[in-house]
């Protein structure tokens, strides 16, 4: 589907921009919030946030060492949870075809618990990987 074919709200802000379009898709990535899930939903972005802090600090206390890298596997797999429920009502789309590609279509719940697990699986190996490089976790 084309992003002239669908509704205006469920589209990412940046579709139709040919510019810059890489920064935008990577906010977007690391980003699972926007205005108008706010608008819609605001307290169930906002106890998100909160959750979302709430991993931060575990990733931390596991760079320093006070946390077991199963926890922070446990913490990051609750956030994953949490995090498909607000891009949900936040950002409802995926994007379909070649990763270079601006074709989006509207998520079904089965293709939001894929693409948010497969994200935060390749996000939370490259922070293990980073804070083991830095000899901050200890397995």
């Amino acid at each position: 589907m084309n992003p002239q074919d669908m509704d205006h709200d469920l589209l990412p802000p940046y579709a139709d921009l040919p510019g810059a379009w890489l920064l935008h898709e990577a906010i977007d990535h690391l980003w699972p919030w926007s205005r108008r899930g706010f608008r819609h939903h605001q307290w169930v972005l906002a106890a998100g946030a909160v959750l979302a802090l709430t991993v931060s600090a575990v990733w931390v206390l596991a760079g320093l060492g006070k946390v077991t890298a199963g926890a922070v596997i446990g913490w990051w797999a609750g956030w994953s949870i949490i995090e498909i429920a607000i891009r949900m009502v936040s950002k409802p789309y995926i994007k379909e075809g070649p990763w270079w590609g601006r074709n989006y279509r509207p998520a079904s719940v089965m293709d939001m618990l894929c693409y948010v697990s497969f994200k935060n699986l390749l996000v939370g190996a490259m922070l293990f990987l980073g804070l083991k490089m830095l000899g901050l976790l200890q397995m």
